[in-house]
């Protein structure tokens, strides 16, 4: 892997409490696996940013090197790689996702 794509990515990954590597952007997604990551985000109001890895095919196939996850969107949380879609919506379907976010201490939209 590019160095200089190396450290795109550990920086998105730094300075962002949530980011999300993405095919599209939060607000136009060009795959729906990535649509319905990005919308579960939204619907727990987390402040996240989308990085659309279609604008870069150096940092779409970087990420799946970095990560050692062959599939995109992926999601990573204070730096941590949480998953895909399928373990993504897994997560946000049981509680777990909403505990991962608590105990890291980012602010979501708490369900009442």
């Amino acid at each position: 892997m590019d160095q200089q794509i190396k450290d795109l990515i550990s920086n998105e990954i730094e300075n962002n409490e949530v980011c999300l590597f993405m095919k599209g952007t939060p607000d136009s997604p060009q795959c729906g696996f990535s649509m319905v990551v990005s919308n579960m985000l939204k619907i727990l109001e987390v402040n996240f940013k989308g990085i659309n890895v279609l604008e870069n095919e150096n940092l779409r196939q970087g990420i799946k090197e970095f990560s050692d996850w062959p599939t995109i969107p992926q999601l990573y949380i204070k730096k941590e790689f949480v998953g895909g879609c399928d373990i993504v919506k897994e997560m946000f379907e049981n509680g777990e996702l909403v505990k991962l976010f608590e105990s890291k201490n980012i602010n979501i939209k708490k369900k009442n």
